[in-house]
C-alpha cells in the first residue's frame, strides 16, 4: 500500500499541474465561451478520456519503454517544447487573443466533436505527457506492493484532481471573461503572464533529462 504522505505530494504535482496554463485549459475555456458550459462539460469529458490513456500507458510499462528510448524520448522533449513556444507567441503576438477574450472567434461543434477533440488536445499535450513521464515514475516503489495497481492508483488521483479543477474553470469561465471585459489592463496582462508561463514550460521541457 502506498504511503498517505505520497499520495499526498503527488496529489500536490497533479494539482500544480492542473493550475498551469496549458492546451488542456485552453481548449476548455475557449469552449465553455464560445458555446456555453455544456460544451465545455463535454470538451472536458473528452480531457479526462485523454487522461486515462496516460494512466493506462503508465500502468502497463510503456511509460516505462518510452523514458528507456533515448530517441523516442527527445522526440517527445523537443517536439513538446516547439509547442509550448508555438502557443507562447500565439498569446503574446501583436492582435493574438486571450483565452478569456469573449470576442474570440471560433466555430460551433457539435457534441460528439467537443468530445472528439477533448482525448485528442489531452494525449497531445507536452505537459501532461512529460508529468507522466518524469514526474510520475518517481512516486512508484516496487517496495509498496503492486507496481501495475499503485500506478492505477497515482493515475486516479491525477485524474480527479485535474477534474476538478477544470470542471471549475470550465463552469465559471464565462465570470471570469466578463471580469476581464472590464479590466482590460488585467486582461492584456494575463496574456503576458500566460505566455511567459508558456514559454518558461518549454524551456523546463527542452532540459528535462531522461531519469
Amino acid at each position: 500500500m502506498m504511503p498517505v504522505h505520497d499520495l499526498l505530494v503527488f496529489a500536490g504535482a497533479s494539482l500544480l499541474l492542473v493550475l498551469t496554463p496549458g492546451p488542456n485549459m485552453l481548449y476548455l475555456i475557449s469552449r465553455s465561451l464560445c458555446q456555453g458550459r455544456a460544451a465545455g462539460v463535454i470538451s472536458l469529458a473528452g480531457v479526462v478520456l485523454g487522461f486515462g490513456v496516460h494512466m493506462l500507458a503508465a500502468s502497463l510499462g510503456i511509460t516505462a519503454l518510452f523514458m528507456a528510448v533515448p530517441l523516442a524520448f527527445e522526440v517527445l522533449k523537443w517536439a513538446g517544447a516547439a509547442y509550448l513556444l508555438w502557443m507562447a507567441w500565439q498569446a503574446v503576438r501583436p492582435g493574438g487573443a486571450s483565452p478569456f477574450d469573449p470576442t474570440l472567434p471560433l466555430p460551433a461543434a457539435s457534441p460528439r466533436r467537443l468530445f472528439a477533440m477533448g482525448p485528442f488536445t489531452s494525449i497531445l499535450n507536452p505537459k501532461v505527457a512529460m508529468f507522466y513521464l518524469s514526474i510520475f515514475p518517481q512516486f512508484v516503489s516496487a517496495a509498496h506492493g503492486s507496481v501495475f495497481w499503485q500506478s492505477m492508483t497515482l493515475g486516479m488521483v491525477q485524474i480527479t484532481t485535474s477534474f476538478s479543477v477544470n470542471l471549475l474553470i470550465t463552469l465559471f469561465a464565462a465570470h471570469i471573461a466578463r471580469w476581464f471585459q472590464g479590466n482590460p489592463q488585467w486582461l492584456r496582462a494575463q496574456k503576458w503572464v500566460m505566455g511567459t508561463v508558456l514559454a518558461g514550460l518549454a524551456v523546463r521541457l527542452a532540459l528535462e533529462q531522461r531519469r
